[in-house]
């Protein structure tokens, strides 16, 4: 049985929740739209979170994407994946 669009995005946000929760597991990244706003990443996390992403998707985010505004909760992080060629 095929995945609806749905259920792969949902799947997809909850790969990308699981790999932020095993960088910073003191935090729930459910509750919050910002996480570089309300503190939840800071550099260190995001260049960890970058490494991760691309060994998971086998993907390499350019340099030039690794801004604070891609990383800004996980509908961001989810575009960035897109972009990269990651099918959501």
């Amino acid at each position: 049985m095929a995945l609806s669009i749905t259920s792969t995005l949902k799947i997809n946000m909850s790969e990308v929740i699981d790999i932020l929760s095993s960088i910073r597991p003191e935090i729930d990244f459910n509750s919050s739209d910002d996480f570089i706003g309300d503190g939840y990443l800071d550099s260190l996390d995001i260049v960890t979170l970058v490494s991760e992403l691309d060994k998971k998707y086998n993907i390499s985010i350019d340099g030039m994407d690794i801004i604070p505004e891609n990383f800004n909760n996980v509908e961001s992080i989810n575009i960035l994946l897109r972009k990269n060629g990651v099918k959501i």
